[in-house]
C-alpha cells in the first residue's frame, strides 16, 4: 500500500510543476502517473549505473554531479513519454530539483510510520 500511495504522491508532485515552471507540461494526470513510474525505474535501475561510472567526477565536484545525472535522467523521460515535456537541460534540471522537493514534502506530511517518523 505504501508504494502505491508513493507512486500517487510522485505523480501529483509532476502535476505541480508546470505551475511552478512553465517550461515543463504535463498533459494529464495518467501522464503524470506513467511518467513517475517510467521515473522510478530509472532511478532504480539506470541511475545507480550512471553513479557509479561517473565516480570520479562526483568525488571531484563534492557530489554535485549528482544532480547533473538526475537532470539528465528527467530530461531522458521526458524524451520517453508523450504528454510530459522538458523544453531544455536547464529546465530539466532546475525541474528534478523542484520535483524531489515536492515528492519531499509530500512523502514526509502523507508517509507517516507507526512510531511518528517519516
Amino acid at each position: 500500500m505504501r508504494l502505491l500511495v508513493t507512486w500517487l504522491i510522485n505523480a501529483a508532485a509532476l502535476m505541480a510543476l508546470p505551475y511552478l515552471m512553465h517550461s515543463v507540461s504535463v498533459s494529464n494526470f495518467t501522464t503524470a502517473l506513467i511518467a513517475a513510474l517510467v521515473l522510478g525505474l530509472v532511478n532504480t535501475l539506470i541511475r545507480p549505473i550512471l553513479v557509479i561510472l561517473t565516480l570520479p567526477v562526483t568525488v571531484v565536484s563534492l557530489g554535485l554531479f549528482i544532480l547533473v545525472i538526475n537532470a539528465a535522467l528527467f530530461w531522458m523521460v521526458s524524451h520517453w513519454i508523450a504528454g510530459f515535456d522538458v523544453t531544455g537541460f536547464g529546465s530539466a534540471f532546475l525541474a528534478a530539483i523542484l520535483y524531489s522537493i515536492i515528492s519531499w514534502a509530500l512523502s514526509s506530511l502523507l508517509l507517516k510510520d507507526k512510531d511518528g517518523n517519516s
